[in-house]
């Protein structure tokens, strides 16, 4: 069983940076797809990026060219780099993970299996 545990939020001013991290314990499969998501209030959980066990990565339009989602494998920990932070990246961030025998490009919210607690991420105009 996949165990997560997001860190590295907080609150920032618009334009600043921050690095989350996410510390995956347990079985990872050889092919799988590690996503960050976010969810602000009253809105539906979105995926930010994707990456696979073979590096590719797929980003929302919203964040492409801000946010960078990375894996380190020796440490067990997935990242997001996000940069040039706007009011509207506020929200709460989860870590996630599923075994995958496609392209993780095609996988949603409701295709992850496996999840973190999530943590705080406020940036303020």
């Amino acid at each position: 069983q996949v165990r997560l545990v997001e860190s590295g939020g907080g609150s920032v001013q618009a334009g600043e940076s921050l690095r989350l991290s996410c510390r995956v314990s347990g079985f990872t499969p050889r092919l799988y797809c590690m996503a960050w998501f976010r969810q602000a209030p009253g809105k539906v959980r979105e995926r930010v990026a994707v990456i696979a066990d073979d590096g590719e990565t797929f980003s929302a339009d919203s964040v492409e060219g801000r946010f960078f989602i990375s894996r380190d494998s020796s440490k067990n920990t997935l990242d997001l780099e996000m940069n040039g932070l706007k009011p509207e990246d506020t929200a709460k961030y989860y870590c996630a993970t599923r075994p995958r025998s496609t392209s993780c490009r095609v996988f949603g919210t409701p295709d992850f299996t496996a999840w973190g607690q999530g943590t705080q991420v406020t940036v303020s105009a």
